[in-house]
């Protein structure tokens, strides 16, 4: 196992993190057996573990405990807050008073005293970032977390918090968890350049979009794979159109499309590990054979011809998008103005 940068932080991490979402309630529900499958990885060099509060309700972060137990110090450790974790309105988004809470539960479940990375799971419109930088690095400067970082943040929200922990002397974000697969490559237009821009580590989610980049959901057949697991997307027949080329060019190339669709993260410079996220031992043993593909220029030129750069053929529905593009009242003038401004002059 190769280890790269993570960002400018002087931690080195595997170019796959262990993504644990599937264990628990939302997927493998044998605790001890998704112990195991964590201790594969780990054996099999991957030292980058990526896990959430929010995941099965706190119940995967248990698990990652249990798993870590007397191999934490060779574990890069990454956790998430913001999602709700509960009915209360303060029991979630980015305020310090939530922030702390969250961390500390974190830190239990897991069962250690510090992570090396605390990731900010979604913006948070309602609070101020550096309300939000200003708690982090509190929780920094108290030795709990090494290093801060985002998920699905827009670029522009990037650059805001790049410009405002410069200005008010606090820790900066280090690293940014976008979705990134051959299906969705919007982030190579913004998104990923302003990470390289800032020095940032970018670990994707997703590689295999949700699971439609592994051969088993094909169109025409009764599941396409269009509302499968957690993830679901909009236009979904592009989407199965692309799938089935793709196929094909990993046939011809004589590579699983697994293998080709984690390959094809990898390539980009700007990404420093690529998360993946097993429910089984097969699945990793799938994963894990497919680590040392290198994909030649004519590959990569194929995929670009099947799916240009920049692009997402449809969009994964729980990415997180803009206020302006939910509320509409942020895009419409009031109705009053709109209708004074077409009357006639009196």
């Amino acid at each position: 196992m190769h280890y790269r940068p993570l960002g400018r932080t002087g931690m080195k991490v595997s170019p796959y993190a262990l993504g644990t979402m599937m264990f628990g309630a939302h997927g493998n529900t044998d605790h001890e057996d998704s112990v195991r499958i964590i201790h594969q990885a780990l054996d099999a060099g991957i030292n980058f573990v990526d896990t959430a509060d929010f995941y099965a309700g706190g119940e995967t972060e248990e698990i990652v405990g249990k798993a870590l137990k007397g191999r934490r110090d060779g574990v890069v450790l990454a956790t998430k807050a913001h999602l709700p974790m509960g009915e209360d309105p303060n029991m979630r988004g980015n305020s310090r008073r939530w922030l702390t809470r969250a961390l500390e539960d974190s830190l239990r479940r897991l069962g250690t005293d510090h992570v090396d990375l605390l990731q900010i799971h979604r913006p948070d419109p309602d609070t101020d970032i550096e309300e939000t930088l200003s708690a982090l690095t509190d929780l920094v400067r108290a030795g709990k977390v090494r290093a801060i970082g985002t998920s699905s943040f827009p670029a522009s929200y990037l650059v805001e918090a790049q410009w405002v922990a410069e200005r008010r002397g606090l820790q900066r974000f280090r690293t940014e968890q976008p979705n990134y697969s051959i299906l969705d490559r919007g982030i190579e237009s913004e998104i990923l350049p302003v990470v390289e821009k800032y020095g940032m580590g970018a670990l994707v989610f997703s590689p295999l979009a949700g699971g439609q980049l592994t051969g088993r959901y094909r169109k025409g057949r009764a599941s396409d794979g269009r509302r499968e697991g957690m993830f679901s997307y909009l236009g979904d027949e592009r989407r199965l159109d692309a799938v089935e080329q793709l196929l094909a060019l990993a046939e011809k190339s004589g590579i699983s499309l697994t293998h080709m669709a984690t390959a094809f993260v990898l390539a980009h410079p700007g990404v420093t590990s690529a998360i993946i996220g097993p429910r089984t031992k097969a699945h990793l043993d799938d994963l894990l054979a497919g680590a040392d593909i290198a994909l030649s220029d004519d590959v990569l030129d194929a995929i670009d011809a099947i799916v240009p750069p920049g692009t997402d053929i449809g969009r994964m529905d729980m990415v997180f998008q803009p206020p302006a593009l939910t509320d509409p009242g942020l895009r419409r003038r009031p109705a009053a103005q709109r209708a004074a401004a077409d009357a006639p002059a009196a």
